[in-house]
């Protein structure tokens, strides 16, 4: 079949879905850590050491030959060196000098390879200074016998099975993104016990398993390393057109290409305006910590109705099993990253669940993960003619259930009216798309009326308005609605069940997310915690009526604009003169800042919603003339950024803008020269805001 007809047998059945996900987004060398000492733990210590593997009972070392491993080196400068590699705690990949990997073949043999897979990845147990090395994916043993090495069933032969490691020189350096930071990670506290330091209240570090799995293209881990997690999806074919969605809702066409190599070369991804490939790999997540971030609430996210109407899944659509899936990836890389650096708890990635875990772990230097969720239908609450599909009791049982997974803080409606209430409009074409979504989701279509008050939700364009392709899913005969001009608010506002949902958040001191709720349901809601005096609320990435602001910051919540554009965007060729303009991150901040209480500690934050198919800053307009330096200091003081550096790409905010997490410390460094008078308080505002979030959540907590 030709790439054209293939095109047309897909497009309609993934015209929706592209229209759906265009929709959802927002307009808008340092070495690695130092191997361990043996001594600190006799298996998690040898992360990123370098070993010769000796066979205890002959006393022979592994050698790499022609023909393939010998146990038959007399000593241990004649034998191969392996790097060991953790691929999870207990877990190594032995990586040779020349970067061939100790791999067993699926049957009896041990052989050399190139390639990272679950082959090449081993558990090592110790016992009384011996070793013994088990392929973890089938549990066969490494095993020595007359001079060969093969794998076997570990009770044909004990002894073969045992092996020493003696340190070894030569080793090679088993490929990974590099970091490009040097100096102390910021760590203690201020001088009246503050935490210094920034937070990101929106980001989407697990999006990889959203939406049945196969919408987003690599991980922020692998076990197997960088080769693996940042591959380019296998639907995109050989030169990216098979790609229908990365290419319209990135590229607005389906006919664009694109380099579809990762690791070394990552021509074409990441990149700050590419919104199926991963942006929040683990070294470049490392990097925004060692750049001053300090909290960082990571959002388990899904979009059942998108999942259910993209034709490629291969895991359940399911939002609470996406949650579930996600939470535990949560601590999957909590555990990889304790890996390579000696074991449990050693790590920078901590995931938290209290204030005082955020202070304990800050003063350790390290970066405090907290979870969040944002989905359309929570513990199955959504709303079918307007009949909610859950009951008090379903909400409690998940409100308990989530709470035990270590979320604090979510988002109660999200794209599609559910059974807590109104959603905050999507604006402009999108909105078509979206509202479409809704009628998939809930059986009807977004019902809007003059809004009452200065509040409004985002501008709502008439289905007929929008692109035939957001409609095509639609069921034969369905009359869309037809909206007036002028300011509109969502009909729906909190529900009964929303009410009790957004008690029930308090009761367990959780911070709720007012974002994409309707301005009515965000009032509602607003009224409840302003009658009990509750802190615990947020705007997490500019979803929000900006009038509402002033409201949240008189609770003592937090504020947090999306990290879009420095600068303000220029009209788009034929833009409605009459659509409000993005006037950028700077001009935003100033006008939140008026609105601050002074009554509370304030910082500000920001929300980048990476892996949450919207756009990243792109470099500003006047870069060229106006750069941000290399190398930088920190605000701190205590460590200086370099270009980051990814196998053969050197990422440059100047040029890239932030392609991937890893330059968000350089975004924030250049608000320095975007902000002009104001760049030395802009700063400053945002190292105080792990500390201003963190004084919200206490006065809450449970």
């Amino acid at each position: 079949m030709t790439l054209a007809a293939r095109l047309r047998r897909v497009i309609p059945a993934i015209g929706i879905a592209v229209a759906l996900v265009a929709a959802t987004a927002t307009a808008a060398a340092a070495p690695g850590p130092s191997p361990v000492v043996p001594g600190d733990d006799p298996v998690y210590g040898l992360a990123n050491g370098c070993y010769a593997l000796q066979s205890e009972p002959t006393g022979k070392f592994t050698r790499l030959t022609p023909d393939g491993y010998r146990v038959d080196a007399a000593t241990a400068g004649e034998a191969e060196p392996f790097r060991l590699h953790a691929a999870q705690l207990g877990r190594f990949m032995l990586y040779g000098r020349g970067g061939d990997l100790l791999a067993h073949d699926g049957g009896n043999s041990v052989v050399p390879t190139r390639d990272a897979t679950p082959a090449t990845d081993w558990t090592l147990t110790h016992t009384d200074g011996v070793y013994s090395l088990t392929a973890t994916d089938t549990g066969d043993q490494l095993t020595a016998h007359d001079g060969l090495l093969f794998s076997s069933d570990p009770g044909l032969d004990p002894t073969g099975g045992r092996f020493t490691l003696t340190p070894a020189a030569g080793c090679a350096d088993f490929p990974d993104s590099e970091v490009n930071a040097t100096g102390t990670p910021l760590s203690g506290s201020g001088p009246n016990g503050e935490v210094r330091g920034f937070i990101d209240t929106h980001v989407h570090m697990n999006a990889n398993l959203f939406i049945g799995g196969d919408v987003h293209c690599g991980a922020p881990y692998d076990p197997q390393g960088i080769t693996k997690a940042l591959q380019d999806c296998a639907d995109h074919g050989s030169d990216g057109l098979p790609a229908l969605l990365e290419n319209v809702i990135s590229q607005g066409s389906p006919f664009e290409t694109h380099d579809t190599t990762g690791w070394p070369t990552f021509t074409d991804f990441p990149s700050h305006d590419s919104l199926t490939h991963e942006q929040t790999y683990y070294k470049w997540v490392e990097r925004a910590w060692r750049g001053g971030l300090r909290i960082f609430t990571n959002l388990l996210v899904n979009n059942h109705v998108l999942c259910e109407v993209y034709p490629l899944k291969s895991r359940s659509c399911n939002d609470m099993d996406t949650v579930r899936a996600q939470a535990a990836q949560a601590h999957e890389i909590q555990d990889y990253v304790d890996a390579q650096y000696g074991g449990p708890g050693r790590g920078w990635f901590r995931i938290v669940r209290s204030p005082e875990e955020v202070r304990r772990v800050a003063a350790e230097g390290k970066l405090a993960v907290t979870l969040g969720i944002e989905v359309s239908e929570p513990f199955g609450c959504g709303v079918q003619d307007g009949v909610p599909q859950c009951t008090e009791a379903d909400i409690d049982r998940g409100l308990d259930e989530v709470y035990a997974l270590g979320v604090r803080q979510m988002i109660v409606t999200h794209k599609f009216d559910n059974a807590f209430g109104g959603v905050r409009f999507d604006p402009g074409v999108q909105g078509v798309a979206v509202n479409a979504g809704n009628f998939l989701g809930t059986g009807k279509f977004w019902e809007a009326e003059p809004c009452t008050g200065p509040e409004k939700d985002n501008k709502l364009l008439s289905a007929g308005d929008g692109p035939a392709e957001a409609l095509a899913a639609l069921p034969p005969g369905v009359t869309t609605p037809v909206y007036p001009d002028g300011p509109l608010c969502n009909v729906r506002g909190l529900t009964p069940l929303g009410e009790h949902m957004i008690r029930g958040m308090m009761d367990r001191g959780m911070i709720v997310d007012i974002d994409h709720m309707g301005v009515k349901t965000a009032d509602a809601t607003l009224d409840i915690l302003e009658e009990a005096g509750y802190s615990g609320v947020v705007s997490s990435h500019s979803w929000s009526d900006p009038l509402l602001y002033k409201r949240i910051y008189a609770l003592g919540g937090f504020v947090a604009l999306y990290a879009g554009q420095l600068d303000p965007q220029e009209r788009e060729p034929g833009q409605d003169p009459k659509e409000e303009r993005n006037e950028g991150f700077i001009a935003s901040w100033r006008e939140a800042r008026e609105q601050r209480s002074d009554d509370y500690y304030f910082g500000f934050g920001y929300g980048a919603d990476t892996n949450g198919f919207g756009p990243q800053a792109a470099p500003r307009k006047d870069a060229d003339e106006n750069p941000l330096a290399y190398p930088y200091t920190t605000f701190d003081g205590g460590t200086v950024m370099d270009r980051q550096r990814t196998g053969e790409r050197v990422f440059d905010l100047n040029t890239d803008g932030v392609a991937q997490y890893g330059l968000i410390p350089d975004w924030i460094a250049d608000m320095r020269n975007a902000a002009g008078a104001d760049g030395d308080q802009i700063i400053d505002d945002m190292s105080r805001g792990a500390e201003a979030y963190l004084q919200m959540w206490e006065r809450v907590a449970r």
